[in-house]
């Protein structure tokens, strides 16, 4: 079985196959208390050191609606694009497990905060399509159970039961596996714009449950004329995926795996499965449970929610520069390409570190610099550009001494390199290294002729054969420790070699 390349196909034994994706994205709330406690939210605490009696269900406890987590799923509900519902309910998710010591969860099912919205996601070839929204409900989390501290007994740590969630569920817009890692990026990038998730995977505060379908070619658009779900297969749920390589994996074994029973004449069941990264396939967690296995009922302990307009209003009056609408402006306001524009948007940081550093400068050029070796240097050293050790004004003084042909960009290389290692700014490495360049036309003809004579072979085949100028060149930079205005290397070679 082979993928067609960068298609929305698979090939099977017996014909072309369509997946289809909806996927539900768990984020973390971006708070300092739990969504009906005052507990602290945070990583790195001890065993049930952030447990309020709210959250180990002690009996007589009520809970407490935080207020600011409403806020930031209304928050987030506008970048999204999608419709605030001004009132919504809570409910109660009953089932039973050692780590949810009340016996069921507080989300809502019926009456979500946020309706339908649409999020605009940049392919990998540089085109955009389109994911709906279907809603977003706030929900508290559950604990943790730790199966590897003892061979006979699991032990549970409460710090996460009742953290406030944000799920995000799509329609099943998603064809590929690689729309799916875009998509989830997407999500991740305006949670983090937004402020209202930290977006980080490593602790759990973002993961996704992916949806996996597959169907005949063509079944897909009849499912979009109709509406009717029968032309589609049917799904399984990977559980808790928390990287975009594994989502990238998951959906391609699962795909695979569908695939290859239903052309042996098998059926696909429904279950909620999970992701073994060591195997690199999914298996089976348990039958997919219905809504109504779960028993939901109104929880009588919270009154419905209910949004004054004028307060939604004010959020939205708020909301920071989101990545569409920053990328669009660098577009027009700096010139730069798509691609560019998109690269830096991937982080608010990178996107607001470039801005400060194109400040008179040659934008285009500053954007190649923060893009590939600031970029570059970072990611080696496992750091953000919050983090990163040099200032943008080390990178506009950079592209300024290019700009000003006092280096050349190759030197620009080597000048960035003694920066990085805190040798100072720019001009005082280039000062305190002498990597002033040659534009002194005297003294590179004298290097231009001095090859030349010592070349008269190699300087007569130029004539058959103009590209072998490319030796001389290389020869004078060498000559003059690279120092030479490539540019005055080139017109001076030129004219010398009657080119």
């Amino acid at each position: 079985m082979t993928d067609t390349t960068h298609s929305k196909l698979i090939q099977g034994r017996t014909g072309a196959w369509e997946i289809v994706m909806g996927l539900e994205i768990h984020a973390q709330v971006a708070s300092r208390a739990k969504l009906f406690s005052g507990a602290a939210v945070g990583f790195g605490a001890g065993p049930n050191e952030q447990v309020s009696l709210v959250d180990a269900g002690f009996p007589g406890m009520l809970p407490t609606l935080n207020g600011h987590c409403v806020e930031q799923a209304v928050k987030t509900g506008l970048g999204l694009k999608a419709k605030i519902n001004r009132r919504s309910q809570f409910d109660r998710k009953n089932y039973f497990y050692p780590d949810l010591p009340t016996g069921y969860q507080i989300s809502q099912l019926y009456f979500p905060i946020v309706g339908e919205g649409v999020v605009e996601v940049e392919a990998e070839d540089g085109s955009f399509f389109n994911v709906g929204i279907e809603r977003l409900h706030l929900e508290q989390d559950a604990g943790k159970l730790i199966h590897d501290l003892s061979p006979s007994e699991s032990y549970v740590d409460l710090n996460r039961a009742g953290t406030a969630l944000m799920e995000i569920v799509s329609k099943p817009d998603i064809r590929s596996p690689e729309e799916a890692v875009a998509y989830v990026k997407k999500i991740r990038t305006i949670l983090i714009y937004l402020g209202t998730c930290d977006g980080d995977m490593e602790k759990g505060n973002l993961r996704a449950d992916v949806n996996v379908s597959v169907c005949r070619e063509g079944q897909y658009a009849k499912f979009k004329e109709t509406g009717d779900f029968s032309h589609l297969g049917t799904r399984c749920e990977i559980k808790n995926v928390n990287s975009f390589r594994f989502i990238s994996q998951a959906i391609n074994h699962e795909a695979r795996r569908q695939i290859e029973i239903l052309e042996d004449g098998g059926k696909i069941m429904q279950e909620t499965r999970l992701y073994d990264p060591t195997a690199g396939e999914t298996r089976s967690m348990r039958s997919k449970e219905e809504a109504n296995d779960y028993r939901y009922f109104p929880d009588p302990d919270l009154l419905p929610l209910e949004l004054e307009q004028a307060w939604i209003d004010e959020i939205k009056a708020h909301l920071p520069e989101l990545p569409d609408e920053k990328r669009r402006r660098l577009m027009a306001d700096y010139g730069l390409s798509q691609y560019d524009a998109v690269v830096l948007i991937s982080e608010q940081a990178k996107a607001d570190y470039f801005e400060e550093a194109a400040k008179g400068r040659d934008a285009k050029l500053v954007a190649n610099w923060v893009t590939n070796e600031l970029s570059a240097r970072l990611a080696a050293d496992g750091k953000d550009f919050s983090q990163s050790p040099l200032p943008p004004s080390h990178v506009a003084e950079l592209v300024a001494l290019i700009e000003e042909e006092v280096i050349s960009s190759k030197i620009a290389k080597e000048v960035f390199d003694h920066v990085w290692a805190g040798e100072g700014s720019p001009r005082q490495v280039v000062e305190a290294r002498g990597l002033v360049q040659v534009n002194d036309t005297g003294a590179i003809e004298q290097a231009v002729d001095q090859i030349i004579a010592a070349n008269p072979d190699k300087a007569a085949a130029v004539a058959e054969k103009p590209q072998a100028i490319g030796w001389f060149v290389g020869q004078v930079m060498k000559a003059t420790g690279g120092k030479a205005n490539p540019a005055s290397v080139n017109a001076i070679l030129k004219a010398r070699l009657g080119l």
